[in-house]
């Protein structure tokens, strides 16, 4: 009985000292936000338009994964075109070409790629014949040799090709409804009458860390991604960035970090190490880390920064675990670092392509993994872009997450809303508009708020050196009234007006 009483009664006081020192974690916490910080963006998480100099080495790099090409027939004049969108045969007989003639790379090598078509099918060679010919149909769910073909460009003019199968012979359209992989006539003849002869136009392409590595190969990735850890941001920025008012950083990361110094190909290992340096760095100078799951498995949003081969979403439900365990790593890794302030469960998901339903079972999860390690760290949930209520997940953090934090993209982009705002208008719409949605965001009892996305480039090309101080002056008034604080986007980039270090260096930002 003794023993029983005394038990409850060291129970007790653990429970009561464990609220004690949340409670007091809590508010040292609390004093140190709103938190004004940056994004460590194309560090290591690869965003080609912000370093484009780093695919300047890789042979055909206008034909990297997920580029998306049409094909036209220099004979018919039409393009090729994957029935229904996939699931059927290929023809060559659209005058126009949209989502049906388009055709995403995968790429094997500089030349042989594998083609992906609307519905997630692959073209490739029938297993039977047809009267002599070889059919090529867009059936495949998976990709093998008979879906593997190469593209030869003609020397004099690289956008003349012709498509070469597994079975050595060339894709013709010699009618439009009859696409072969049989042509067997002059090799040297360019002309617009042969039916072997296609013009490729490349309708955009992705520039992320897929398609660096990949485009790279095992032997060089290695080398130009460990050089590019090691130089792209180095302790001095961290002084510079707390120099210079800031108290926090936020790093993005991709899912195969956790799979570290081993990940799958064509991913390579030791971006593990530099986040360490990053944690190092921002104990040092006093900083919070904010870590960012920013590239989930399968891509939440088909962008080159969501690690996605292709650019289509194809996160969901089967997904949820192994994006979990990723959580799981990150936490039980940092999750007791003096350094961390919190980590985000998923950047930037794109609605419809990824549900709300499944969004909330994975946030839940991923709030638990969190939960095993710390009960301090902020868990940030980011709100769905594209066709989403900006406010839907309010009621759901603020019932069933501590310590939760609602991520917010404002930039005055992306939107032909945009295009024909002057300077003074784009100020007006953050004073305004911008003010409203926060407004709307931030309620008595509910998650905190963060924008943890926003920069001071303004979408305009004639703008003044006063348009861009006083577009910057506005989010800051703003932004800074979000609880959990912000983060521009991004600390370094090779376009000026983006990069916060060359903002404060050349008194356009100032804290």
């Amino acid at each position: 009985m003794f023993n029983a009483s005394y038990n409850m009664k060291m129970k007790h006081k653990f429970v009561v000292f464990f609220y004690i020192f949340s409670w007091v974690f809590c508010k040292c916490v609390s004093q140190e936000l709103p938190y004004k910080a940056v994004n460590l963006g194309g560090w290591l998480v690869i965003e080609g338009w912000m370093t484009p100099s780093l695919f300047d080495g890789i042979p055909n790099k206008d034909l990297l994964d997920g580029t998306q090409v049409h094909f036209k027939s220099v004979k018919l004049n039409k393009y090729l075109c994957a029935e229904n969108g996939g699931g059927s045969s290929l023809v060559a007989n659209r005058a126009i070409a949209k989502t049906w003639e388009t055709f995403r790379l995968w790429r094997i090598n500089e030349t042989t790629f594998n083609f992906r078509v609307r519905n997630k099918d692959f073209i490739g060679l029938a297993n039977s014949q047809d009267q002599g010919t070889v059919k090529i149909l867009a059936n495949a769910t998976e990709p093998g040799t008979n879906e593997t073909f190469t593209i030869v460009r003609n020397e004099d003019k690289p956008f003349r090709v012709r498509i070469q199968s597994s079975n050595d012979l060339f894709l013709q359209a010699e009618t439009e409804n009859n696409v072969t992989a049989d042509y067997l006539g002059s090799l040297n003849d360019w002309g617009d009458e042969d039916p072997s002869v296609f013009v490729m136009h490349i309708v955009k392409g992705l520039q992320g860390e897929y398609q660096l590595t990949n485009g790279y190969g095992p032997n060089l990735a290695p080398e130009i991604l460990t050089n590019h850890w090691n130089t792209y941001i180095v302790e001095e920025d961290f002084k510079f960035m707390s120099e210079n008012g800031l108290n926090a950083v936020r790093i993005p990361v991709g899912w195969w970090i956790k799979y570290d110094p081993s990940p799958p190909k064509p991913f390579v290992g030791g971006s593990l190490e530099a986040l360490n340096n990053g944690f190092t760095w921002a104990f040092k100078y006093n900083m919070k880390v904010i870590l960012d799951l920013h590239a989930v498995p399968g891509s939440q949003n088909g962008n080159h920064h969501s690690g996605s081969r292709d650019g289509f979403i194809e996160w969901g439900d089967s997904r949820i675990n192994e994006t979990v365990s990723v959580i799981d790593f990150l936490a039980q890794r940092y999750g007791q670092h003096p350094s961390l302030g919190a980590i985000e469960l998923m950047n930037e998901p794109l609605a419809p392509g990824v549900s709300l339903d499944s969004l909330k079972k994975y946030y839940k999860a991923g709030y638990d993994a969190v939960r095993m390690y710390t009960s301090t760290a902020h868990v940030i949930l980011s709100n769905r872009l594209g066709e989403a209520n900006s406010t839907e997940l309010l009621h759901f953090a603020a019932t069933s997450f501590y310590n939760s934090v609602i991520d917010v993209h404002y930039y005055n982009r992306y939107s032909d809303y945009f295009k024909n705002m002057n300077g003074q208008q784009n100020i007006d719409y953050i004073y305004k508009t911008r003010s409203k949605q926060l407004q709307e965001m931030t309620r008595p009892g509910g998650p905190l708020t963060f924008v943890g996305e926003w920069t001071a480039d303004l979408y305009i090309d004639d703008a003044s050196i006063r348009d861009y101080k006083r577009f910057s002056k506005a989010q800051l008034d703003v932004y800074g009234k979000a609880t959990f604080g912000w983060a521009y986007w991004s600390y370094k980039c090779e376009p000026k007006h983006w990069s916060f270090k060359w903002m404060v260096e050349n008194n356009y930002i100032k804290l």
